[in-house]
């Protein structure tokens, strides 16, 4: 006995029922011929209303031919058939016989059209040819007026509670319409399609993490809050833990669910087509849903919530566990990359900087490939990292400016010691995952796992290029945080824009950039008015935010001194910018001027020893120099062209021009 076959016997004896339901209906009906029944009452039918019934409650004498089917269906279970889905539904959602009986007395005018004009016949109104809760007790074998009967169409019962059975409208009670949702009907025939609006939520391609330490979570069926920043790593985690278990499921994007029209009815129907076919139903991020979705996503076990967030009593009556799932260990990161890129790319140990999980990282390299191909040349670790770098979200882009790097280390002048503190950075950027996740280097109190740079020093020194070039030699995006959309000035809602950007960048494989960061962390002072309290409170707040975080950001000031002293001890790495020596400004003038063409009069030694000025300033003189250039169309550079564009920019500085003895 196939499923099907086990559905048709099943709804083959609802409708024996029906017929001879029918038949017991015409040999007490005053009127049973009448070709308007059902559009009035007559004086007879009134009369036989009125007179009191004996029982409402007709038994069937078919549990005979009930238990043969049954017989069969169970053997065919034993013997490992197609699988038997409506015993399935009937073992998840906890039917007795009698609800399989009500499901299928309402799902019959679904599957067997001639049952509705029976149907309209029995309800005594022709427009009306679903089953009503009278007549799909009746069917059933119970009486309507008990309370057993009422139970069992109830919110509260298995069949309404689980969303196979839905109430149509709010007649008086026994004459309330029952239907059975799409979803339930196509399954029960042998379809696997989800709702529509579940499927618009699946994840189809949800990543699996590596390794197996977290198989244990899945022991039994209770469901599971797990913790994980980034969210979609403890995500997959979890799908890895119920695959090493053959333990199928359904994933959702809770931002999709919270997108929709109605969210608690998308969450209802997710439960239940999870339940349908037995599968866990995994949902993430939770901190996007409200509490009236979270109570109807928790309430049941075979449930994985994730989020980054802690759980909130509010959500259910009973919590579940809650499950601290680390980020993916480098060697499972780097198995993930060598599994997507095969061989076509030797050194994947780079790739590892980027906190991604299977998903994203199988995207990063589809990407990668369409972006060689676009080139015509074959897949470099550049295609990969801008692969990588694509799966940003863009929630960062309101509050901050996107800089892709394109300086690195090897294209700035730097002293030695600059240098090599920049290394420092990049490379606690890059092995933090052992030193802190593998050596458990990490200290207590709720630190993060993030680094935190500052870059002082003069206007013009490097700063923001040291940050892009921290950034490019990473393969990460970099992000100039905008003051002006941070400070508010109203009390409390610069540190919400600042949560915002922080929770962000968590979540992105960017180093975030403060320039000017003393305007937002500068020292507390003492408190004389109100105002003075707030400027504190968000500098409190700001060293709070700082030693969690855990994200690549980088303080840029010109003012060391202005920083807050309680922000030394949360830094990893302070870079003072000197202004350059007379070698350092040599070497700036010629590849600042590189893609000039330079006139033989032009002596960059005189430049170097006669202008000390710094790196910005270089730049700015060879910018205005390229002007003057295209001003006049064609020639090269000159000497004079150098002592003009110079001349601008000492007097943009604010410092006198001296006589020089070069001569043009």
């Amino acid at each position: 006995m196939t499923s099907l076959d086990h559905v048709r016997a099943r709804l083959a004896l609802v409708r024996e029922r029906t017929a001879r339901l029918v038949e017991h209906r015409r040999g007490t009906d005053a009127q049973p011929d009448d070709d308007f029944r059902g559009l009035y009452i007559s004086d007879a039918q009134a009369g036989a209303i009125a007179r009191p019934r004996s029982t409402r409650h007709l038994p069937f004498d078919d549990g005979s031919e009930r238990d043969r089917i049954e017989g069969r269906a169970g053997a065919a279970d034993v013997a490992g058939e197609d699988g038997l889905r409506l015993r399935r539904v009937a073992a998840a959602f906890g039917l007795d016989e009698a609800d399989v009986d009500v499901l299928l007395a309402a799902l019959l005018p679904d599957v067997d059209q001639t049952v509705e004009r029976l149907y309209g016949y029995l309800n005594d109104d022709v427009s009306r040819r679903r089953a009503s809760v009278e007549l799909a007790l009746l069917l059933a074998g119970v009486d309507p007026s008990s309370a057993d009967g009422r139970r069992r169409v109830g919110p509260r019962g298995p069949l309404v509670d689980g969303g196979l059975l839905t109430v149509t409208d709010d007649r008086p009670y026994l004459t309330r319409e029952l239907a059975v949702p799409d979803a339930v009907t196509s399954y029960l025939l042998g379809a696997d399609t989800l709702h529509p609006s579940v499927a618009a939520c699946a994840v189809l391609d949800a990543a699996v993490g590596g390794g197996d330490g977290h198989a244990r979570l899945f022991d039994g069926d209770a469901s599971l809050h797990l913790r994980g920043r980034p969210w979609t790593t403890a995500r997959a985690a979890a799908l890895d833990a119920l695959g090493r278990r053959g333990r199928p499921a359904l994933v959702l994007d809770a931002g999709r669910i919270a997108a929709t029209a109605d969210p608690p009815a998308v969450a209802r129907a997710a439960r239940r087509d999870a339940r349908l076919r037995g599968w866990w139903l995994v949902v993430g991020a939770i901190d996007d849903l409200d509490a009236a979705v979270m109570r109807t996503l928790a309430d049941g076990d075979r449930v994985v919530l994730v989020g980054q967030g802690r759980w909130d009593p509010a959500w259910s009556t009973e919590a579940p566990p809650t499950v601290e799932i680390g980020p993916m260990a480098p060697a499972a990161r780097r198995a993930q990359w060598s599994q997507a890129l095969g061989d076509r790319l030797d050194d994947v140990a780079g790739l590892s900087t980027f906190v991604l999980d299977g998903d994203a990282i199988r995207r990063s390299v589809a990407m990668a490939e369409r972006l060689a191909a676009m080139e015509g040349v074959p897949l470099a670790a550049a295609h990969v990292a801008a692969g990588a770098r694509a799966q940003n979200g863009n929630t960062l882009d309101r509050l901050a400016r996107r800089i892709e790097p394109e300086v690195g280390l090897d294209d700035m002048v730097l002293k030695p010691q600059v240098r090599s503190l920049l290394e420092d950075v990049i490379g606690r950027a890059r092995h933090r995952d052992v030193v802190l996740d593998q050596w458990r280097m990490r200290p207590g109190g709720g630190r993060g796992r993030g680094v935190t740079a500052l870059f002082a020093g003069e206007p013009g020194t490097g700063k923001t290029m040291g940050a892009e070039a921290v950034a490019c030699e990473l393969g990460l995006d970099l992000y100039a945080i905008d003051l002006a959309s941070v400070v508010d000035k109203y009390i409390g809602e610069t540190e919400k824009n600042l949560e915002r950007i922080f929770a962000a960048a968590e979540g992105l494989n960017a180093v975030l950039l403060f320039d000017e960061a003393d305007a937002l962390f500068g020292k507390r002072s003492e408190v004389s008015d109100a105002h003075d309290r707030h400027a504190n409170i968000e500098v409190a707040y700001l060293l709070q935010r700082m030693e969690s975080f855990d994200g690549l950001a980088v303080l840029s000031t010109n003012m060391r001194a202005n920083i807050d002293e309680a922000f030394a001890r949360r830094l990893d790495v302070v870079v003072e910018f000197t202004t350059p020596d007379a070698a350092q400004r040599r070497q700036l003038w010629a590849t600042c001027l590189r893609p000039l063409p330079l006139g033989d009069d032009v002596d960059l030694d005189a430049c170097a020893h006669e202008f000390e000025i710094s790196g910005g300033n270089i730049r700015a003189v060879a910018v205005s120099t390229a002007y003057r250039l295209a001003a006049r169309g064609a020639g090269a550079v000159t000497m004079q062209d150098l002592l003009a564009a110079t001349e601008i920019e000492y007097r943009k500085m604010g410092r006198l021009v001296r006589q020089r003895t070069m001569r043009p």
